[in-house]
Order: structure tokens, then sequence, then C-alpha cells
């Protein structure tokens, strides 16, 4: 055979092997995630937009299209439970966001201080975010019954007019779900304080010792400032747990007594499918997840400007 027909067959080796499966290559990572994302698109940010339309329907116990604007947001509006649990969630979530920071961080320093058994303290800590808050719901629901936890405990011992009857007094249930939330949350937030405490530089610490600083001013004036992302990473989650609190307000009180205790999610769902006011529960849920985007947006905003001047 010559030398020219030797040129004119087409190269087997693995060169060319390679640069057949280049496009293969290429596309598998999109093929693989392809099913997720037709999922994610029809079954989160499809019925997202379903749900929007129907707010905009006369709709009651089934589905219907006859369109009459924004009259169910206008009912809603008007709506006094409406007002009482969207003031809820104001004070749950104030309160919520507020005590886990504090509480978090306290525990966060506590631990920093390199104690023993810090690893078992840790754990203890972090255990009530491992429960779900069905869990936590009915356990505090116990705790908080008038005649079969503290209340009944502290009369039990002689306190006979010592009184804790929060969970059935409607001026203070709302203050029962801060108790729960705070106290499967905060370890959380521990953890994310104590995570950003240990990434703290020693020399900064040991400047401000050599400079005289006490421990406590070290803390306030140098080591919290530098926390400043994980408090809004905190800030951000918590938030979008109290937007969300279902299952806790449903196990611990119920959204009562009658309505005192509702928040946003309670109404949504009641509305939506024990009052068959679809239009009216689709609304609220729309005005639930604008919450939920003002808290997103400004999250997302500041991570990936960081990104890019990182």
């Amino acid at each position: 055979m010559s030398l020219s027909s030797y040129a004119a067959q087409p190269a087997t080796g693995p060169g060319s092997r390679r640069s057949r499966s280049g496009p293969l290559q290429a596309w598998l990572p999109k093929l693989v995630l392809a099913p997720s994302v037709a999922i994610s698109l029809c079954f989160v940010y499809g019925f997202m937009l379903w749900t929007f339309i129907l707010s905009l329907t006369n709709s009651r116990m089934l589905p219907s299209y006859d369109f009459v604007g924004f009259a169910q947001y206008a009912r809603l509006m008007a709506n006094d439970r409406w007002w009482v649990a969207s003031t809820n969630l104001v004070l749950f979530g104030g309160l919520f966001v507020a005590i886990c920071l504090a509480l978090g961080l306290l525990l966060a320093i506590l631990l920093d201080q390199r104690i023993r058994q810090e690893g078992a303290l840790r754990t203890l800590y972090l255990y009530p975010m491992a429960l779900s808050f069905i869990v936590t719901g009915v356990v505090w629901k116990w705790l908080l019954n008038p005649g079969l936890g503290i209340q009944a405990m502290v009369r039990g011992w002689g306190f006979e007019n010592f009184r804790f009857d929060w969970l059935v007094d409607p001026d203070m249930a709302v203050y029962t779900l801060v108790i729960a939330a705070v106290w499967q949350a905060s370890g959380f937030v521990m953890a994310l304080f104590l995570a950003g405490l240990r990434g703290v530089d020693d020399s900064i610490l040991k400047a401000a010792q050599l400079d005289g600083a006490s421990l406590p001013r070290i803390y306030w004036r140098v080591v919290i400032p530098c926390l400043r992302p994980v408090v809004f990473s905190a800030v951000m989650i918590l938030s979008h747990i109290a937007i969300k609190s279902f299952d806790l307000v449903v196990a611990l009180t119920g959204g009562g007594p009658g309505y005192a205790s509702d928040l946003p999610a309670t109404f949504m769902y009641a509305h939506a499918f024990t009052r068959a006011q679809i239009g009216l529960g689709s609304a609220s849920a729309m005005l639930m997840l604008g919450g939920v985007l003002a808290i997103l947006i400004p999250y997302l905003y500041s991570e990936l400007r960081n990104r890019r001047h990182g």
C-alpha cells in the first residue's frame, strides 16, 4: 500500500475518540440535570404561577377561571383575621429572630472559650433542630398545658397562686409559639455563630489583648463586627422560617384560642382547604411569597456582590 493511501485513512487513535466524545461530555451534565429542572419548573414555579392565576379568580371549593381582577386581594385587606395573622407574624417573627440571635450568640461565645465537654454541649444545643416542628409543638403543648404541665407541677409544689396559662390566654398564646420556636432554632444559630467565631483571625484578638482591652470589650468592639455576614445569613434564615411557620402553630395552639395565634400560613390553609375559599387563600399565599422574596432577594444580591468583589 502506498503512502498516499495511508494518509487518506481516517485516524482511529485515542485522540480521535476524545474529539468524538467531546460533545457528549459537554452535554452530559445538562442531560443529567434536565429531569430535575423540568420537574422544578413544573411543580414549583408552575404551581406558583397557577396560584397567582387562582388569586385573580372567584374560585371557591374548586378552581374556576371567572376572573375578578384583584378583588380577592381587596377582600383580604378587609379581613380582620388576616390582620390578626399579619400582626402575629410581625410579633412572632421579631421576637423569634431577636431572641434566637441573642441566645445563639451567647451560647457560641460560651463554647468559644474552649470549655470542657464542648462537643457534648454543642450536640445538646443542636439536638432540638433535629426534631420536626410537629414534635416540638406537641411537647411544648404538654409542658404549657395548665392542667398537665409547668403550672400543675409548680402548684403541686405548694405554690397555689402560680399561673402560667399562656396557652389558653388569647393575649399570650402567640408568645408560646415564640418560646417553642426559640427552643428549637437557637442551637442552629449558635452553630452559625460558633463557626464564625472560629474563623476570626487570632492575630486580631492578640493585638487587642496587648492593647489592654478586656474580654467583653474585645467581643463587642472586635469580634462581633466581624460576624456581620453570619448575622445577616442568620436573620435571613430565621425570617424565612418565621414566615413559613405552619406546623408549629397547628401542633401547639391550632391558631387559637379562636384565631388569636393565627399566622398567615394557617390563615391560608384554613381558607383555601377548609372554608372553600380557594381564591382568597391563593391571594394570601401570594402575599406570603412576596414576603419571602423580600427576604431572599437582598440575601442573594449580597451573596452575588460578595462573590463578584471577592
